[in-house]
Parts: C-alpha cells; sequence; structure tokens
C-alpha cells in the first residue's frame, strides 16, 4: 500500500536542495530577499522539531558575476575559479541569513569519490550527523574548485538525494524553476498534466523526465528522476516544487503545485542504501530472465544466469546488473573481477574450480551484496529495515 503524503513539519529529517537561479540573478547576484525568506520557512520547520540540511547551487554562478566573467559556458579552469570565490560569498550569505534566527550554519563541500568510495562516505556522514547533534544546518554543495568532468556529479539533484540516504533523512525536497512532473513539456503540449502524486518510478515516469529548463541549472527534470530513483528506493519520500515564491516550503504546505514521490515500502539497509546510490558503476552484467526471476525472489546471482559481462572492474567493485529487458534492474558488488567473470559466465556454480583453477564463491553476486533498483510490478522486498533514521555502518 503506498505511503500517503504527510505535511512537511511531520518529517523528522529534510533535505532541501535549491537550485542556482533561484539564489542568484544573472546581473544583480545573490537574491538575498528570496534567501531570507527561505531560512524564515527552514527556522519555522526546526521550530517545529524537524532536523534540516540544505543542498544549496549557486557558488559558480555567484563567483562569475563577482569576477564578472562573460556570459556563456565556461572553461574548467573559470569553473573552479568562480566556484573558489563563489564559495565564500555563498557560505556567507546562508550563514548571516540563518543567523537572524540563531541558527548556525555548517559547510561542507563534497567531491563524486565522498560518496562513491565507502571508507569516505561513512566519513562524510559522521560529520553531518554530529553537525545535526550540535543544532547545526549544514549547508552542502559539490566542490566545484576541484572537481573535473569525469569526477564530478555535475547536478546537485542526485547530490541532495545522496545526501538524504547518507543521513536517513526521511524527505528529499528539490526546488527549482519546474513545479513539478508533467506527462509532457508544459510549454509545449497545452494538455500536459502535473503528476501531484507518484507512487512509484517506472519506465514511463522516466520517459516523461525532459532537459535542463535554465541557463543557470545544470539539471532537468532527467536529474530529479535519477534522485528520485535514489532517494525512494532508500525509503526517503520526494517533492519536487517550485522554488519561485519567496517562501518556497510555506507554498508547498499550502498546497502549491507539487509532485510527491511515495518512497519504497522496504527501506534498504545502510549497506545496500549506498550500493544502490552509486553513479558509476565500474562494469555491468547482463542476464537472463530465469536469474531476473530468481533475483526478485531474494537469490544471489549466479554464473549460469549471466550472459554479457561489460566493462573492467574488480572484485568489490560496484557494478549494474542488466535485465532481459536491457534495462537495468540492480546494482551490486562483484564477487569476482571482469576476466573472471567472463570465463565463468553461463557456467554452473560446480564448474568454477576447474574454469579458475581454485574454489571461488559460487555467486557472481551475493543477494547480501545486491539491491534492486528496478519495480517489476512491486516494491523493493529487502530483508530488514535496518539503519533506516540512524547514522551508523
Amino acid at each position: 500500500m503506498t505511503k500517503a503524503r504527510k505535511a512537511l513539519d511531520k518529517y523528522r529529517r529534510v533535505v532541501i536542495k535549491i537550485g542556482s537561479a533561484l539564489l542568484v540573478d544573472r546581473k544583480t547576484g545573490l537574491k538575498k530577499s528570496w534567501l531570507d525568506a527561505m531560512c524564515a520557512d527552514i527556522a519555522a520547520l526546526r521550530a517545529k522539531g524537524v532536523e534540516v540540511l540544505v543542498v544549496s547551487s549557486g557558488a559558480i554562478a555567484l563567483g562569475r558575476t563577482v569576477l564578472d566573467l562573460s556570459a556563456g559556458a565556461l572553461k574548467l579552469e573559470e569553473s573552479q575559479a568562480a566556484a573558489a570565490v563563489g564559495q565564500i560569498v555563498l557560505a556567507r550569505a546562508w550563514s548571516e541569513s540563518l543567523s537572524t534566527h540563531a541558527i548556525v550554519a555548517g559547510q561542507i563541500l563534497l567531491t563524486l569519490g565522498d560518496t562513491e568510495e565507502r571508507r569516505r562516505y561513512l566519513n562524510a556522514r559522521a560529520t553531518i550527523g554530529q553537525l545535526l547533534r550540535l543544532g547545526s544546518v549544514p549547508i552542502i554543495n559539490e566542490n566545484d574548485t576541484v572537481a573535473t568532468t569525469e569526477i564530478r556529479y555535475g547536478d546537485n539533484d542526485r547530490l541532495a538525494a545522496r545526501v538524504a540516504t547518507m543521513v536517513g533523512a526521511d524527505l528529499l525536497v528539490l526546488l527549482s524553476d519546474i513545479d513539478g512532473l508533467y506527462t509532457g513539456p508544459p510549454h509545449l503540449d497545452p494538455n500536459a498534466r502535473l503528476l501531484e502524486t507518484v507512487a512509484e518510478i517506472t519506465p514511463d515516469i522516466e520517459a516523461m523526465a525532459g532537459g535542463a529548463a535554465s541557463e543557470l541549472s545544470r539539471g532537468g527534470m532527467r536529474t530529479k528522476i535519477d534522485a528520485g530513483k535514489i532517494a525512494t528506493t532508500a525509503g526517503c519520500a520526494m517533492i519536487i516544487a517550485s522554488g519561485k515564491p519567496e517562501h518556497p516550503l510555506a507554498a508547498v504546505e499550502a498546497g502549491g503545485r507539487s509532485s510527491w514521490f511515495a518512497p519504497a515500502g522496504s527501506p534498504v539497509t545502510a549497506r545496500k542504501t549506498w550500493i544502490a546510490g552509486q553513479l558509476l558503476p565500474a562494469g555491468s552484467l547482463s542476464i537472463d530472465a530465469g536469474a531476473e526471476t530468481a533475483l526478485r525472489s531474494g537469490k544471489s546471482l549466479l554464473p549460469a544466469g549471466v550472459r554479457q559481462v561489460t566493462g573492467s572492474f574488480g572484485r568489490g567493485d560496484t557494478i549494474a546488473i542488466i535485465g532481459a529487458s536491457g534495462r537495468e534492474i540492480a546494482r551490486g558488488l562483484a564477487g569476482y573481477d571482469a576476466e573472471e567473470a567472463r570465463q565463468i559466465a553461463g557456467k554452473k556454480s560446480a564448474e568454477i574450480a576447474v574454469i579458475l583453477g581454485y574454489a571461488g564463491r559460487a555467486a557472481m553476486v551475493h543477494r547480501d551484496d545486491l539491491v534492486m533498483t528496478a519495480p517489476s510490478g512491486g516494491r523493493l522486498a529487502e530483508e530488514s529495515d535496518e539503519g533506516k533514521g540512524k547514522l551508523h555502518a
């Protein structure tokens, strides 16, 4: 049964993602009145006992305004320089505005590796958890001063989803210049309909995703749906809403237009949350229909069900598992490196010792190291609710 939407102040821990266009005017810089109103909304939530984290875009946009960089695409080194200047301006703005409500802001700059590598992921989570325990509001952004195209999120929608799963949040709010998910592009299709509730992210829902809608925003609806898959799989609800009103959270509470994505019925464990949220799998395994059925019933992936091995990965790396339809259905940790996996793909487990020369694992991916990431007419069936809402390994 789909979980019902509830008021924002009924959630325990909320992550709010704010797009660049909301915070920064291309000509005049920081939109201070909007920021002050946003902080008033945050203070109101906190006064009701809700823990709040903010994933804030805007560093590069602010920096390029301060540095008076020309309009259009920036070179990598220009983006990094703009970020270096903009982060200082952004952090100070958040700190000053929150301080009027007696709230202390803490800055966290993350790179892709901080959430893709397990040890760094746990360290970042511990730091954020301590800030929350001390009553601070963490202001989080990607560290654009050092990130390059190959090692970056590239959008704060997915970063916010990773942060939400990292800290066990039960709601993720994506604020931008888009007020929800429509059945088609509303600026092109006059019959496009807003979906106020999304019970499950299906292929049809994914097909509705569009492109970027703003010069200052790197992410479009596509990245928001990707974020939704990460968040809802971990048992975190998600809202897509417009941030254009001066009090955007209050507007959502008052019934403003938005789309609410229901969390999975059975959140995955803390370890599996990390696996499911990996953005850059090292490779993939394509499997047959029988193996897919076995995975959906909670079994491990055996070599016999693997039809193709793609990529170069080592044992323990995160890999995507591709179902008979050609779509990704799961993520897991490889039990073998890519070359060994190719040798035993399609073979019975009893043949592994003969083929490889040693008695390896019976499973290509063990069920304890695997999480389903796509539905099959139902909810994820994980074995426990371990780690929901807790900061632990």
